[in-house]
């Protein structure tokens, strides 16, 4: 019998609580290993470890059939390890070539100056690799998207001649395009007898390139099998503990009155653009990376400022001048962030804190926050939303990702937002906490909420949504309703500016 390429027997790790409990995986020689399961369950903590990210506390590891016990990232780089982690690590200050070969630079005659040449060749086979063929490598990765910065992470590792590859959430922001050029790769490297470990939250990706699925659940290994053997509703099962109640998608009634309106709204990355959500309606913006949609709802929320178009809030016919957050949060308008670490939660403060950030005047007494305001207020919708935290007084960065998320919808439910811009609502939290979400935001629009959703998740757009519009290369393409949509014809539409643009070049 063949030996794997890479094995764990009994892996255990501690923090203040035990995060793995005797684990033991095996990956072969072109094979793809799926780990799923909820957040904290224990997935990311085991591939930190395999790739020498993390020390694990007992159990051991072989390689090749050899002994394989890294103490960092290069030692398992050396030893033909390479990762993406669900937390990017690229460095703003670099270019996008810079950020692929950092480590191994190319020197121009042997001596200690970069050969950009040559690094910009390479840069742009690597960027081809997984759909960046026309990103220009000596662009700055802070100008760069949080998709494109995904694939960038996931250019430089497949860059690597590793014969094992661990990929934490890779697809999270990508759209079902975009993820589609990334599993040619991973097919690339099964044919070529690479081994893959990939982790991800979106189950019929994991079900659709996995030759076998390994589930964890509290930190312990609770099944391991072929993909074919788990049909959906098992696999759920499995990862939770238990069945999983999901709804049918609700058919809501909108209310006639308008909640937000733009027209002819043009910005940085989008050009024309004019819709109208209704109270009481979830409205989904489907599109491929650079359609124009985080552009779009950053500059409804005062973000980014537009250059042309109007945008009327409620039935008013006067537009709403909204030239910062804090005029968007006048309006009754909120926002969660396509990127809820850097961009809207504050880490280092609490539960509470992060709550009411947005409506201090509802916890302030002669202009200084009462803290037992606060935390009642944060106690209440850590229980309407169950929240779970140690106390409201836990730091926010120490939730699970879902936590964070309903944690930042708590504060838009305390200010009472009319209008609620949603990028990303689901991106990197687990199935479990997934359907917590959708249910909230239907709650939402059931009690009058007009709801503007962007997710590169297909799937998710059409669970939730009353309609759909579909960005292009910036403008809308399409406006599909639920009685009839269907999702070849939605991706037709997103492709639509694509084609249009390779015809006139």
């Amino acid at each position: 019998m063949t030996a794997p390429l890479f094995r764990a027997t009994g892996l255990c790790k501690s923090y203040a609580a035990s995060v793995l409990d005797d684990v033991s995986i095996e990956v072969g020689a072109g094979e793809v290993l799926a780990l799923v399961g909820e957040n904290g369950a224990g997935k990311s903590t085991l591939s930190r470890i395999m790739a020498g990210l993390t020390l694990p506390d007992a159990g051991a590891m072989s390689l090749r059939g050899t002994p394989y016990a890294p103490r960092s990232r290069a030692e398992g780089q050396r030893s033909g390890v390479a990762i993406v982690t669900q937390e990017l690590r690229l460095i703003e200050a670099l270019t996008v070539g810079e950020s692929l070969f950092l480590d191994r630079l190319p020197k121009a005659l042997g001596v200690g100056v970069i050969d950009r040449a040559r690094l910009g060749a390479d840069a742009r086979r690597a960027l081809a690799a997984v759909g960046l063929g026309s990103l220009d490598p000596s662009r700055l990765v802070e100008s760069l998207s949080l998709a494109e910065r995904q694939l960038v992470e996931i250019a430089a590792a497949l860059a690597r001649t590793a014969d094992l590859l661990i990929l934490d959430e890779p697809t999270s922001a990508l759209s079902s395009s975009e993820a589609s050029r990334l599993f040619e790769q991973v097919n690339r490297l099964r044919s070529e007898g690479r081994g893959i470990v990939f982790i991800s939250h979106r189950l019929a990706e994991v079900q659709g390139i996995a030759d076998r699925i390994a589930v964890l659940r509290d930190g312990r290994v609770v099944a391991a099998r072929a993909a074919r053997l788990l049909p959906r509703d098992e696999l759920v099962r499995l990862m939770v503990g238990r069945e999983l109640a999901v709804g049918e998608a609700r058919h809501r009634a909108p209310k006639a009155d308008s909640a937000l309106r733009a027209v002819g709204l043009s910005g940085r990355g989008f050009r024309d653009v004019s819709f109208d959500l209704r109270r009481g309606e979830i409205v989904g913006l489907a599109g491929l990376m650079g359609a124009g949609r985080t552009e779009l709802l950053r500059t409804l929320f005062g973000a980014d400022i537009p250059t042309a178009g109007a945008v009327y809030v409620g039935d008013s016919a006067e537009s709403a001048r909204i030239d910062s957050p804090r005029d968007a949060v006048r309006f009754g308008i909120g926002l969660l962030t396509e990127d809820r670490k850097a961009d809207g939660l504050l880490l280092p403060l609490s539960v509470a804190a992060n709550i009411t950030l947005a409506h201090l005047d509802g916890v302030a007494r002669f202009g200084v926050v009462s803290t037992e305001a606060e935390q009642a207020v944060a106690a209440r919708f850590v229980d309407a939303l169950s929240i779970r935290s140690q106390s409201p007084n836990q730091p926010v960065r120490e939730l699970s990702g879902g936590n964070q998320q309903k944690a930042l919808l708590a504060r838009w439910l305390y200010r009472d937002s009319t209008v609620l811009l949603v990028d990303e609502p689901t991106r990197g939290i687990d199935v479990g906490s997934r359907a917590e979400v959708h249910h909230l935001l239907g709650e939402l629009a059931d009690r009058g909420k007009g709801i503007l959703v962007a997710s590169s998740d297909l799937e998710e757009l059409m669970a939730l949504s009353d309609r759909i519009l579909v960005m292009s290369v910036g403008t809308v393409a399409g406006e599909f309703v639920r009685a009839t949509w269907t999702a070849d014809q939605i991706m037709a539409a997103a492709l639509s500016g694509h084609a249009a643009a390779r015809a006139t070049a």
